[in-house]
């Protein structure tokens, strides 16, 4: 009943988890390169990768034998003995990508060494070798995965859009320029180039890849210790953002996720960042690679530390550090000028109990005696005729009314009538009585919801005016978030957005909608690019739908400004006008409501 899988049915099975998606195949593609010495890798694709991923490299480039071997099962030049699994460090060295690769595509490898006067072309399709004869092509290797998926259609199907599988392809690209700045790449998509990235040093590179705006925003780590050495970069609180999307970790120049050590980033920047904000990082680790295990994780993603927990508290005190050198940080202030003196207690000495001396005559509330007295300066027995202090004391003296501006901030609300109104607690409920207690309602997605079904009616009928800008705002964009976005803005022009491509990854804001306050442009873009990314897993379907919700999230998520009784007022009636006003666009409810008898059961406890 027992028997052997034949080999093309194997290496479709081994593909579900080493090929996931195009972004999948450009990584091992890409490692290959770098393995091979390439100084210069180039990347076509065309569709998002569907139709075409190309991957053409300057490396060493193979012999014909080897050419028609490295599609074959656990074939590798990496690996020749058990201890070898201990010293890798290289990308490459289980034999399980090319081979997966061309289980679900056609492939086309091109390749040919230096020192020969024709290369090798490979020709396979679906695991099978269709053709392999000689050609004439330059030093080096090229790798063209044409129709990926052709032959698993339900793998095919459930791709993202273009917009999201592009992204993926960025992200993958940017991980592995980021730890070879020294090679130069070019990625290329449906005949237009995204990124030209030259030879350069660390820091340049990040510049090239994030934009320019941020090298003011880098702060530099370095810490060389005995178990490991860190270094990289990392970002300054105010430049935080929403999304992670500029946080890396890399090992021995191998890209890596790593949860718990996220953990020191959010203890080092503790109460320097709002909620929901990420810091930017770059981080390298280099360690002997017997310390570390890259071969737990299909995609070699997750990577095991044999001194994880050590590793850890020097990160976080390296970042600690790098924050504190550039005045991030309040500093301990060891200036001793006009401190207490405090006396040293010398072996054997008896102790005493400290004692306090008050003088019962002083009144805070006589300006003649403020004037007679001295500060720090007591008498009179310890701790006695504190009774008197208060005598002859008027009541209203003695015992004030706290002004509610110095209440405790738990139990500061904001009032906007005597009678019975909505009110504001902490800027973020709206508490409005109703017949059978109280309503409490979510202040921002209230507001989502209103806009919701105000930018999805705009963008049927085209009704939403433009406020145009005095001076129009330029923002440029990370490739990948210029494509997104660039594949909406005819969208957004319906909903009042006045944004125009400007070339180079830059587009200008020359308006904004006019029912509603105008945002800071590169502050609206973010959080219209965060909603996007959030909302994009289906945008090939329901479109406008997708696109009202993400605005919708980006223009409430901004509007933190303080409301008054009659603004309060018209946001619980604009919500209720609504045609879900108990549900925000991602179904969330925006609405609870405390019964009467709730608020009994918590005074009989």
């Amino acid at each position: 009943m027992i028997q052997l899988l034949p080999d093309h049915i194997a290496n479709q099975i081994a593909a579900g988890e080493v090929v996931q998606r195009p972004a999948s195949a450009l990584k091992e593609l890409l490692e290959n390169a770098i393995d091979a010495g390439a100084t210069s890798l180039t990347v076509i694709l065309a569709d998002a990768g569907r139709t075409l991923l190309q991957v053409v490299d300057n490396g060493c480039g193979m012999s014909s034998a080897d050419a028609r071997m490295a599609f074959e099962r656990h074939a590798t030049s990496k690996i020749r003995q058990m201890d070898d699994l201990n010293a890798i460090t290289t990308f490459g060295f289980r034999g399980e990508a090319l081979a997966s690769i061309a289980a679900v595509s056609e492939v086309v490898l091109k390749t040919r060494r230096e020192k020969d006067e024709l290369g090798t072309q490979v020709v396979i399709s679906a695991s099978e070798v269709t053709a392999q004869e000689p050609v004439a092509c330059n030093a080096g290797t090229s790798i063209a995965v044409r129709n990926l998926f052709f032959n698993v259609p339900a793998r095919r199907k459930f791709l993202k859009s273009d917009n999201v599988e592009l992204r993926n392809l960025v992200i993958e690209m940017q991980r592995v320029a980021l730890c070879h700045p020294e090679v130069a790449f070019t990625m290329q998509h449906n005949g237009a180039t995204l990124y030209n990235l030259p030879s350069s040093n660390l820091r340049q590179r990040i510049v090239a890849l994030m934009g320019k705006d941020i090298n003011q925003r880098l702060i530099t780590v370095q810490v060389d210790t005995s178990v490991v050495r860190i270094s990289g970069f990392i970002g300054k609180p105010e430049s935080a953002k929403r999304t992670a999307s500029e946080q890396f970790f890399f090992v021995n120049n191998r890209f890596f996720k790593s949860p718990y050590f996220q953990k020191a980033f959010t203890n080092a920047y503790q109460q320097l960042l709002p909620e929901r904000l990420y810091p930017a990082f770059f981080i390298f680790f280099d360690l002997p690679p017997d310390k570390i295990d890259v071969n737990i994780h299909p995609a070699k993603i997750e990577v095991k530390f044999e001194e994880e927990q050590i590793i850890f508290q020097m990160l976080y005190a390296a970042v600690r550090e790098a924050l504190g050198k550039f005045a991030v940080v309040p500093s301990i202030d060891f200036n001793m000028e006009g401190a207490p003196a405090i006396p040293a207690m010398r072996k054997g000495a008896p102790v005493t109990l400290p004692s306090l001396h008050i003088d019962p005559s002083f009144n805070p509330f006589d300006e003649k005696g403020k004037q007679k007295s001295t500060p720090g300066a007591f008498s009179g027995s310890v701790l006695s005729g504190w009774e008197k202090l208060y005598e002859g004391l008027p009541p209203s003296k003695q015992f004030e009314d706290i002004p509610e501006e110095k209440m405790p901030e738990q139990l500061s609300v904001e009032r906007f009538a005597p009678e019975p109104a909505p009110c504001l607690v902490k800027g973020k409920y709206i508490l409005t009585p109703v017949k059978s207690g109280w309503m409490i309602i979510d202040r921002r997605r209230a507001r989502q919801r209103i806009l919701y079904e105000r930018f999805l009616q705009n963008l049927w009928r085209n009704l939403e005016e433009t406020q145009q800008e005095i001076f129009p705002q330029t923002v440029t964009l990370p490739p990948a978030d210029y494509v997104l976005l660039e594949s909406v803005l005819e969208d957004l022009a319906h909903t009042g957005y006045d944004i125009r491509p400007f070339g180079n990854n830059t587009v200008v804001v020359n308006g904004q909608p006019a029912s509603f306050p105008p945002m800071d442009a590169a502050q609206l873009l973010e959080e219209l690019l965060h909603a996007l990314h959030e909302n994009t897993a289906d945008l090939k379907t329901q479109r406008q739908e997708k696109l009202a919700r993400s605005l919708s999230k980006a223009a409430a998520g901004t509007a933190a400004e303080p409301l008054n009784m009659p603004e309060a007022q018209a946001l619980v009636d604009n919500l209720f006008a609504c045609k879900e006003p108990s549900l925000s666009p991602e179904g969330k409810p925006t609405l609870q409501i405390i019964t009467v008898e709730e608020i009994d059961k918590r005074f009989l406890k």
